[in-house]
């Protein structure tokens, strides 16, 4: 383990600790890097929950409407763009759609070039819930980060960049 003076024990250390017990002969350094990114992301998935709670969405129903905003304007997708660019099925994404649109948040219409196909589009009441929600989540993940300084939290990122892009490719 690789502790250094200011750092606290965690219960993955306790996990470790156990394997060296009943399996010395493992190199556990890849389930220390990988139990603690699951803790993370557990963790972070339940404060972003909470985060969002106040303006009546889901993690999964902002991801939606950050989606349409990041488009830009009109703030306008198909379905089919929206499922490809969250990597949702379209049952799963006509659920969520289901939902935004019945609370005011986007709207359906048909394609205007394509009588078969759908747009989605951010209302403004969405647009509204999106831009204050994402100043919300973004505050609490600042808040997560706190103990790093501006280079060491760009370190990370940069770390945590280059473990995706390997794990990402080695998966393809």
């Amino acid at each position: 383990m690789n502790e250094g003076p200011q750092q606290h024990r965690d219960p993955v250390d306790a996990i470790i600790d156990q394997w060296a017990v009943v399996r010395p002969d493992l190199d556990t350094r890849a389930m220390e890097v990988f139990g603690r990114i699951y803790r993370l992301s557990r963790t972070m998935g339940d404060r972003m929950e909470e985060a969002y709670r106040p303006y009546g969405i889901s993690r999964g129903e902002f991801d939606v409407l950050s989606t349409l905003r990041r488009s830009g304007e009109p703030y306008t997708l198909s379905p089919r763009q929206l499922s490809a660019t969250l990597m949702l099925t379209t049952g799963g994404m006509t659920g969520r759609l289901d939902k935004l649109e019945k609370a005011g948040l986007l709207r359906r219409s048909p394609d205007p070039h394509d009588r078969r196909a759908l747009q989605v589009t951010l209302t403004e009441k969405g647009l509204d819930v999106i831009d204050r929600a994402v100043g919300a989540g973004l505050a609490v993940q600042t808040e997560a980060l706190s103990p790093f300084d501006s280079e060491q939290a760009g370190q990370l990122a940069d770390l945590l960049r280059q473990l995706l892009s390997s794990t990402e490719e080695a998966g393809h």
